[in-house]
């Protein structure tokens, strides 16, 4: 028997089927061995010594992989194809007491017959620097989390956090707020005009060309501009036609997967994140078992390999035409620091078009799928080309200037646009199509706009946007962006609103304590700089534990002097409730606990009473059946619905809200669904619904009536 192991039991059924009969595929489930969570377990005296254990809830599995091992003729380890993949099979070994120098260790960068049958007949010893890599981001991160946490803990409350990354992705968002509301918006003015040449059709829009660093500011001034140009004669002095080209984008990386999937699909960091492992470890077709269909789902790098690249031209030339196909295959520069470990995230094989398994995957995966497929062909197609006119025309002295084009050959475009959503670009000042114009052609003035602007703040993070920034500050790895977000969100130091992530006053007192006391933790360079350090572990071999003692010393100086410091964070006072205590009789107050809200005596240590707090359903209608409340509740899997507290004499149940009031058409009880901006009241019998806007800023809802 040969065995072998990979991570998640989710790739167990392709890999076996591709492997072949002879092997056996067992899943570590993750990590088997590790720091333990309780302790520190890094001896800082010895060299920064790593206690690693096996994890408990991970007996069971190491108890079945050992004893299938003993009766293997062949093991292989195919976990992820990472640092921390690269840590696992290093662990696994060990467990297994595995020489590393043997070729054990096997990697694919997709599920693939080709791919994994490719990887089995090349297996290579265990890399030391990819694991030596990971083992310092391990032993640096608990280091860091280990000491701030009780700090923080002291200083403001019980149950925080701190990271290397976290804190500072963190600081981001509270910088960001910070910024637009210290921001001061300043008055400028915009002028279009339109104007005629000869006939009808020679009406052309030209835009004020105001100089950036002087804009018209008052509507003083502008009323000026506008008076000197009514009636004028616009000449044009500078006239540029040029065909110009469109490239298009670069295939996926993980962060650019993850924001280009919430601006145009709406999906949630953590969606995109589940998503995308599914199509990577293979998505459950109904009729032909489990199939995956992109390649490797987290990666920094741009590139593709050749016989991606070859796939994609026959594909283009076969559906496309060979005007589609560039001269020479596309490559895209990969950023700095970027690790360059695996390809760009791109389809398996072109032949599993999207619209051919839109039946048999979900929802999300279709679209998810559809984005990186489009995505990954576009990026191999010609350019898209246009005819470009620029025209800088003279009136009284003032300068306009229009800008348009018309498309020649589509090129990728026909497949994938990198345009920004409409709207997103409210001062383009570009004309879709123009008239031809010659220099010295002159138009005469029809009509003047001058519009009233205001400069506006930078924009809030989305969970999106906030893994594009740590991308470009150099925050932490594709692997981290999504655990680290869902940390300081699960912390309550961010909160959603809408799309747009908010800091807490939590938040904010951590990033300031934070900030007052470890300035180089929570400088964004200072991070970016210390990736770069573990990256070098990998790529030129530096002792990793030099890079944590070159690090520890300047922290342990940072950590005395924070610990020696007698101030703290204005606590919020505990919420004293009406119920009193058992014991002694003091109203209780709600705790904040390592598990949530929990009610406990304020007379602690005196009285060490505890207990659960009942959190009472919301109170959301009445119901439209006996007249009861009707209150919010969550089945056992966390779903919510909508029940009548006078169950079970009264059954009813809905997974809407009751609006309470009948259906102008059909007298029949309608429901209410919320949504962030509005809720929209249905009837499930007829096609009655209505639409309520809800205005925060006004505290006040818009009725629009519709019938669908």
């Amino acid at each position: 028997m040969k065995l072998i192991f990979i991570e998640g039991p989710g790739k167990k059924p392709s890999i076996e089927k591709y492997a072949g009969k002879d092997y056996k595929v067992i899943a570590t489930m993750g990590h088997v061995r590790d720091l333990p969570s309780k302790g520190i377990n890094v001896d800082i005296y010895r060299n920064f010594e790593p206690n690693y254990q096996i994890l408990p809830d991970k007996k069971k599995v190491v108890e079945n992989m050992i004893e299938q091992a003993k009766k293997a003729d062949e093991i292989l380890i195919a976990t992820d194809p990472d640092r921390e993949g690269e840590a696992i099979a290093w662990h696994v070994a060990h467990i297994l007491n595995l020489n590393q120098n043997d070729p054990i260790r096997i990697e694919f960068n997709e599920i693939s017959e080709r791919a994994v049958q490719k990887g089995i007949a090349s297996p290579r010893c265990i890399n030391q620097k990819l694991v030596d890599a990971q083992q310092a981001r391990r032993v640096l991160d608990r280091l860091v989390g280990y000491k701030l946490s009780p700090f923080l803990c002291k200083k403001i409350q019980n149950n925080l956090s701190a990271g290397r990354v976290q804190s500072v992705t963190l600081k981001l968002v509270v910088d960001r707020d910070r910024e637009i509301e210290n921001f001061v918006p300043a008055e400028y003015w915009t002028l279009s005009a339109t104007i005629q040449g000869e006939t009808e059709k020679d009406k052309v829009t030209t835009f004020l060309a105001a100089n950036k660093d002087k804009k018209i500011k008052t509507k003083a001034e502008m009323d000026e501009i506008v008076a000197a140009i009514n009636g004028g004669t616009f000449k044009a002095v500078n006239v540029k036609k040029s065909m110009t080209a469109s490239h298009p984008s670069a295939p996926f990386t993980t962060s650019s997967m993850q924001k280009e999937a919430g601006n145009k699909l709406g999906m949630s960091l953590k969606v995109v994140t589940q998503t995308a492992q599914s199509l990577y470890e293979g998505v459950d077709l109904k009729t032909g078992g489990k199939l995956a269909l992109v390649s490797y789902i987290r990666t920094d790098s741009t590139r593709i390999s050749p016989e991606a690249q070859a796939m994609a031209k026959d594909f283009i030339l076969e559906h496309y035409g060979d005007k589609y196909v560039p001269e020479k295959p596309r490559v895209y520069k990969n950023k700095k620091d970027a690790q360059d470990a695996h390809e760009a995230i791109r389809p398996i094989s072109l032949a599993k078009t999207p619209e051919s398994l839109k039946d048999l995957i979900s929802k999300n995966e279709y679209k998810l799928y559809k984005l990186i497929y489009d995505r990954f062909l576009a990026s191999q197609m010609a350019d898209a080309t246009y005819n470009s006119l620029s025209v800088d025309f003279d009136c009284a002295g003032h300068k306009f200037k229009t800008t348009g084009r018309a498309l020649v050959f589509d090129g990728y475009t026909a497949l994938y646009s990198n345009e920004p959503a409409a709207g997103e670009n409210e001062d383009d000042e570009t004309s879709s199509k123009l008239p031809n114009i010659e220099k010295d052609q002159e138009f005469k003035h029809v009509a003047s706009k001058p519009e009233q602007k205001f400069t506006k703040p930078p924009a809030r993070f989305t969970e999106a946007s906030l893994v594009d920034a740590m991308e470009k500050e150099g925050i932490g790895r594709p692997a981290t962006y999504t655990q680290t977000v869902s940390t300081i969100s699960g912390r309550k130091y961010i909160e959603k609103d809408g799309k747009s992530l908010i800091s807490t006053e939590l938040g904010r007192k951590v990033v300031d304590l934070l900030v007052k006391f470890f300035p180089n933790i929570m400088n964004i360079g200072f991070t970016a700089d210390m990736e770069e350090n573990l990256d070098e572990i990998e790529y030129s071999g530096k002792e990793w534990r030099s890079v944590i003692g070159e690090f520890y010393a300047g922290f342990e100086k940072e950590l005395k002097s924070a610990l020696g410091d007698s101030s703290s964070v204005e606590k919020t006072p505990d919420e004293v409730t009406d119920i009193p205590c058992e014991k002694c009789g003091t109203m209780m107050v709600i705790k904040n606990g390592k598990f949530g809200k929990f009610l406990a005596c304020p007379n602690f240590p005196k009285c060490r009473n505890t207990k659960a707090l009942e959190n009472p359903a919301e109170v959301v209608a009445k119901c439209p059946k006996c007249g009861k409340n009707v209150k919010k509740l969550k089945t056992k899997t966390g779903k919510i619905f909508y029940g009548c507290e006078g169950y079970p004499e009264c059954e009813f149940k809905s997974w809407d809200i009751p609006a309470n009031e009948k259906c102008p058409n059909c007298s029949e009880d309608m429901t209410v669904k919320i949504y962030s901006a509005s809720k929209v009241t249905s009837c499930p019998k007829c096609n009655f619904s209505r639409r309520d806007k809800i205005l925060k800023e006004k505290n006040k809802v818009e009725d629009e009536t519709s019938k669908s």
